[in-house]
């Protein structure tokens, strides 16, 4: 036992100034001071493998050299080809059997038995394993690091048909935005934003809370009979950064699109612009505010006589709503503030979109909807008819602008 341990006490002094070289010498030379026994005993005190020294005893009878220095340090020394095999040096075929694994589709493999399943490195190295490869999910993860594969999620970029315009129409959009704002008249931008369930359901994001006591919310996100959904429409001026959220609800409807609109001029845009002689809005091309809705242009009429100022309106082109000013200047901005929180009532919906705030200066404010709009309702030619309405050489059915209907042109 005295030997063990006079041994384990050499290898603590000597295993951080030798090398591998010059360590597997010294066991191995230990190990023959022993006798018989003596590798057994050495390998069991040091934790270095029977094989290691078995080799080290060889090379003291061959006169190996031991070790090799560079710059006063002692460094790795072994022989040419020496050490453990790559698994690709192993069997050629293993890297392109993972390649058609992971990209079946794009590597002539349509069939690949991962095609439609979610491929993580355990089942790619299941799979391979199942091919006759021996591999570990640990050695799939390098391999995958070394053929250039790294976990990635999708991204947005493709947006569907392009129209020919879509940069023309931007330009258009952005000389009357500059026009109107030079003139001091008000330019909004107008959007409903998506639906929110009413209720204790789970809601996307974190929020700080005591360690372990995370808010509850229901399993099932089914909605409430009784609280419903809400329908936010939000109106964003440009000019000052600031915004309006009409919080319906109904349906979400023409009516009400333009009915938010006028809540955010009565609120706000009078106070702002009292001196105001037009007023510019740019929104997206579908949806309850879309420039085929008959509705929509014949409730901005309404409004234009109510203002006794013209309208002028520019629709984004078509698959360009992400581009929409209120999407990346307000509405992210209420989705980060609520984030984590159910919106247990509608008065917390109000609450929280009128607390968005940021150090670029943006303030909302909000208020409930609780008229009703009726879903379907139709326009007739002979209604449509009464629009005092003029359009823009350039694409009017996106740019027009509506004329307060008692005002001589």
């Amino acid at each position: 036992m005295s030997e063990i341990l006079t041994i384990e006490e050499k290898y603590l002094a000597l295993s951080s100034r030798l090398d591998e070289a010059a360590l597997r010498i010294w066991a191995a030379t230990e190990a023959r001071s022993l006798g018989r026994g003596g590798v057994s005993a050495v390998a069991k005190a040091i934790g270095m493998s029977r094989t290691t020294i078995h080799a080290g005893i060889a090379e003291i009878a061959a006169g190996a050299p031991t070790t090799s220095t560079t710059n006063g340090k002692y460094i790795r020394v072994r022989a040419a080809g020496g050490g453990r095999k790559r698994l690709v040096d192993k069997d050629n075929g293993l890297l392109a059997a993972l390649d058609g694994l992971v990209e079946p589709t794009s590597r002539g493999d349509p069939m690949s038995p991962l095609r439609w399943t979610c491929k993580s490195t355990y089942k790619l190295a299941d799979e391979l394993k199942r091919q006759g490869y021996v591999v570990s999910q640990r050695s799939v993860c390098e391999l995958l690091n070394q053929m250039g594969y790294s976990l990635q999620s999708t991204r947005k970029t493709r947006e569907g048909g392009k129209h020919e315009d879509r940069n023309a129409q931007f330009e258009h959009i952005a000389k009357a935005v500059s026009e109107f704002q030079s003139s001091g008249d008000p330019v909004i931008s107008v959007d409903t934003k998506k639906k929110e369930l009413i209720g204790d359901f789970k809601n996307a994001g974190a929020e700080w809370q005591p360690a372990g006591t995370p808010e509850e919310v229901r399993v099932y996100d089914f909605i409430d009979p009784e609280l419903g959904k809400v329908a936010p429409y939000g109106v964003y001026d440009l000019s000052n950064n600031n915004g309006w959220v009409n919080v319906g609800i109904d349906h979400d409807t023409a009516e009400f699109a333009v009915e938010s609109i006028r809540r955010w001029w009565r609120e706000m845009g009078a106070t702002a612009y009292p001196g105001a002689k037009r007023l510019l809005i740019t929104a997206d091309c579908g949806g309850s505010n879309g420039y085929r809705v008959r509705l929509w242009r014949l409730e901005l009429q309404k409004l234009a006589d109510e203002l006794k100022i013209p309208i002028q309106v520019t629709h984004l082109p078509p698959g360009t709503s992400k581009w929409n000013k209120i999407e990346h200047r307000m509405f992210c901005h209420i989705t980060a503030n609520w984030r984590g929180r159910p919106l247990i009532s509608r008065e917390v919906v109000v609450n929280l979109i009128g607390a968005t705030t940021t150090r670029e200066g943006l303030h909302i404010k909000a208020t409930l909807d609780e008229n009703s709009y009726q879903k379907g309702l139709k326009v007739s030619d002979e209604d449509l008819a009464t629009l005092v309405i003029e359009r823009d050489d350039f694409h009017g059915e996106w740019n027009y602008r509506l004329k307060p209907r008692d005002v001589v042109s």
